[in-house]
């Protein structure tokens, strides 16, 4: 089954960097720029029959930034023969406002005398089993205690931040069992 992004509020999240790295690493060359720099060519020469170019937006703020990420990860799918969520999910570095639905997997021994510490949460996004931290406090801790004791499935809203190849959930607020 293949799954055609089209969300624009995740498309814009991916940064111009992050993709280009990605380009760079799978073999990909900028042949150029059009615009006044807004954009760049990427091309790739699979084989003698097969070539490849993308048009990577560079300025986050064009109307069409969103739609030419989407492009972009139509062709890296056909080019990498991988889904668009499991490339997708390699290319986000932030999304705010997200939330997050899942288990608590471990507890850290609260910091001194602080009702609070870091939480492991377990959840699916991307299509993806995942593993996120976050810190918590006071009343939305005692709440993870209680989910991680009777394993009850939690929802939590904060900004995810890929740190290292982990993720870990910002600014967490809304903490319900």
């Amino acid at each position: 089954m293949k799954v055609t992004i089209r969300d624009s509020q995740i498309l814009k999240t991916v940064k111009a960097d992050v993709l280009q790295a990605h380009l760079q690493e799978t073999g990909w060359h900028e042949i150029g720029r059009i615009y006044h720099d807004a954009g760049a060519i990427w091309r790739l020469q699979k084989d003698s029959s097969n070539e490849y170019e993308i048009l990577l937006p560079l300025q986050q703020s064009l109307g069409d930034y969103a739609a030419r990420i989407s492009d972009a990860l139509k062709i890296l799918e056909e080019v990498e023969n991988r889904s668009q969520l499991e490339i997708l999910s390699e290319l986000i570095t932030n999304y705010p406002n997200f939330t997050v639905k899942g288990v608590v997997m471990h507890i850290e021994t609260p910091k001194n005398e602080k009702l609070g510490g870091e939480i492991t949460l377990l959840c699916t996004f991307f299509d993806k089993l995942q593993q996120i931290q976050t810190e918590l406090a006071n009343h939305d801790y005692i709440l993870a205690i209680k989910a991680y004791q009777e394993r009850l499935p939690i929802l939590c809203t904060g900004d995810l931040v890929k740190k290292d190849h982990h993720f870990v959930l910002e600014n967490s607020r809304n903490f319900q069992i």
